[in-house]
């Protein structure tokens, strides 16, 4: 049902190197770009990620209670995708482990602007 999420960046050059190597992790890289938005998917047809700048020109803020997740298919990828995101100058929220008893593995952080993001599997045992 979603076809793309966008998060706002006050700086559009950082935040792609960011993200270009954060989801080469992930197996996904650039779809399209323009001056002000860049998108990111496995293609146009799947469910894609996009960064932007404002479009009023007013500062890019983060959503109060607003997170993103990105569904991998093993602990080993959480935590992969979690390390490079905190080696590329993202923030803890949560070192990947489980979460209740549900099978939920996931581990937290926030990128250079902020935004909130979740990286998960469930296991399954």
């Amino acid at each position: 049902m979603i076809g793309y999420i966008t998060v706002g960046t006050n700086d559009k050059a950082k935040a792609e190197k960011f993200y270009d190597e954060l989801m080469k992790e992930i197996g996904v890289g650039r779809l399209f770009e323009t001056d002000q938005f860049t998108a990111y998917g496995p293609s146009m047809e799947e469910t894609g990620f996009s960064i932007t700048q404002t479009f009023d020109g007013k500062p890019a803020t983060v959503g109060n209670g607003s997170m993103i997740a990105f569904n991998v298919d093993s602990k080993e990828k959480v935590h992969n995708f979690y390390n490079k995101a905190i080696g590329l100058g993202a923030t803890d929220e949560g070192e990947p482990g489980p979460r209740g008893d549900t099978g939920f593995y996931a581990g937290y952080f926030r990128d250079l602007d902020g935004h909130k993001f979740n990286i998960f599997t469930f296991i399954k045992e």
